[in-house]
């Protein structure tokens, strides 16, 4: 039988009832112990560990499913791509974990989001392996000497059991892997999946719901300059938004989410969970030297077992390597509780159809629909083993508590009131579209993002795009004049056209789920960023990206 505390599940009497032992807040080196007795990794020449998640190696949003009841019919943005799960199938899965974790050991974090004191959010986390407990505790923020652990009271807590799964028959889910929110409990669990990314992603849902309505929560990495101008980088994975803020030339504020409330801008995140396949110690000095410290954690990266050297070129268990690993181990990092308001924005993409330049300036209002659509490109594995570009598009598709044109006018007041400068940066192709042509170097988008923090681009003049009216420079220190501008160095300006329209047309088709929900002072806002009226009609073309 279930037993509750205050309105949220008992895990303490639950686990004293029903658990073998419960490790609670181990430290490193005493998990790093742990993880070599119970065989769940291999230590790397560096001292790093080596860890494999299996078959789920990125988080699948058709698994998670969130607990319809009285709290969340209330905080929910329901929607044709949010799961819900009825309360009787859940109290059948919950018993069944239950029954299955009789007589198992745990790993129990006790830790807090968010580091400004005012906003502080406690949490536990509860992890069958003791790898994913050195995750926690590398991206979170540990409570040191807890003197009496039994008597914490986390706002919510995240269990993850990779060995249990799911009997979608049974429990209603839609496979074996799962992940279940249930906010009348205060409680998130995670099965048939050792992906650490999906105990993050628990977290900020959570933290996403529980922060106050004053506070906007932002998924973005962040950096400051030297001189105290803040910068905040929003894009999906694999678009460098970590690898952009990570910079000799600037301060290391956090990787992945960010609250931004009226005195600034606060971590939610204590740690750095990047991507690193083909990290190289040339273009990413500062992560290639993480990678090799202690406590570092790097997620199905190829290891020689005799050696122990690792091979980051190596993609063939996952394009979704990753390294976990705390602020701190960064050199030019900060810890501070918070920081001043940002004065630039950037949103990132990896536009693999080569139409997009390398930095463009934008307007607070084509910064609100970059937001909502936050295009980027997807890297598939065809049949064939080759590797192909997917248009993947719509930020504003996350479960959030209010509907996405909601947190999108958040971001156009803050940006308004805080005067805060936007800018569109392109980490892909330009010009030349995937296949034809190498990636932008890194090089070129930190020497953009450093010609604007360091006010470069004040005097230079721009020219505005005749199909996405963003402005580009006709100058940038550090990148080649004749690349700033992608229709001069593209062999078929038609052919260019073509795929800058059609991308325009993905665009306005994306953009059409948000439509019904818009207010009419938003809708003709949004009908004038993008040039509708000017549109081919591709059906008749017969044209595909």
């Amino acid at each position: 039988m279930l037993k509750f505390k205050n309105g949220a599940l008992d895990f303490v009497t639950i686990g004293k009832e029903n658990l073998s032992q419960v490790k609670r807040n181990y430290s490193k080196a005493k998990l790093y112990e742990e993880i070599i007795q119970n065989r769940e990794g291999q230590i790397t020449h560096g001292g790093a560990l080596v860890v494999r998640t299996g078959h789920a190696q990125e988080r699948s949003h058709r698994d998670r499913f969130i607990v319809k009841d009285d709290i969340s019919e209330k905080k929910v943005c329901w929607g044709p791509k949010i799961n819900e799960l009825e309360p009787s199938y859940y109290e059948t899965f919950i018993n069944r974990l239950l029954s299955y974790m009789q007589n198992k050991n745990v790993y129990v974090q006790n830790c807090h989001v968010c580091a400004d004191t005012e906003y502080q959010i406690p949490i536990r986390i509860v992890t069958e392996t003791a790898w994913h407990s050195l995750f926690v505790r590398n991206m979170f923020f540990p409570i040191y000497n807890q003197q009496d652990p039994e008597k914490y009271e986390p706002a919510f807590t995240v269990i993850h059991v990779p060995s249990f799964q799911s009997i979608p028959e049974v429990d209603g889910t839609n496979s074996q892997t799962t992940v279940i929110v249930n906010m009348s409990h205060k409680i998130v669990i995670i099965c048939g999946s050792s992906y650490s990314g999906n105990i993050r992603q628990a977290v900020f849902t959570m933290v996403n719901y529980l922060l106050p309505d004053e506070i906007f929560p932002m998924r973005c990495a962040a950096s400051m300059s030297f001189s105290g101008d803040v910068a905040l980088f929003m894009g999906r994975e694999g678009t460098g938004k970590t690898t952009l803020a990570i910079d000799s030339q600037s301060i290391f504020i956090g990787d992945h989410t960010h609250g931004w409330g009226k005195n600034g801008i606060f971590n939610v995140e204590n740690g750095v969970y990047a991507m690193v396949l083909d990290n190289n110690e040339e273009d990413f000095p500062e992560i290639s030297e993480c990678i090799h410290k202690f406590g570092t954690l790097l997620e199905n990266v190829s290891i020689n077992l005799e050696s122990r050297d690792i091979d980051l070129s190596d993609g063939d268990l996952t394009m979704n390597t990753r390294a976990s690993f705390v602020n701190k181990c960064l050199l030019n990092s900060s810890n501070k509780e918070n920081y001043p308001h940002p004065k630039n924005l950037f949103l990132l993409t990896c536009d693999a159809y080569g139409v997009l330049p390398p930095i463009a300036r934008l307007s607070p209002e084509q910064t609100m629909f970059g937001f909502l659509s936050s295009f980027t490109t997807e890297f598939v594995k065809t049949a064939t083993g080759d590797i192909a570009p997917s248009f993947k598009v719509c930020f504003g598709d996350s479960s959030l508590t209010y509907p996405p044109h909601i947190y999108a006018e958040r971001l156009r007041k803050k940006i308004q009131e805080n005067n805060v400068s936007c800018w569109l940066i392109n980490t892909g192709w330009s010009g030349k579209k995937f296949g034809e042509a190498d990636r932008f170097p890194i090089k070129y988008s930190r020497a953009a993002i450093q010609a604007v923090m360091s006010g470069d681009l004040d005097e230079i003049e721009f020219e505005t795009d005749p199909v996405f009216r963003f402005q580009i420079p006709k100058v940038c220190p550090g990148i080649p004049k004749e690349l700033l501008n992608p229709r001069n160095h593209t062999d078929n300006i038609g052919e260019y056209e073509l795929r800058a329209n059609r991308l325009v047309s993905e665009f306005i088709k994306d953009f059409s789920q948000f439509e019904d929900q818009l207010p009419d002072d938003l809708k003709g806002i949004f009908k004038n960023i993008l040039p509708i009226e000017d549109m081919y009609d591709f059906s008749e073309l017969g044209f595909s990206m």
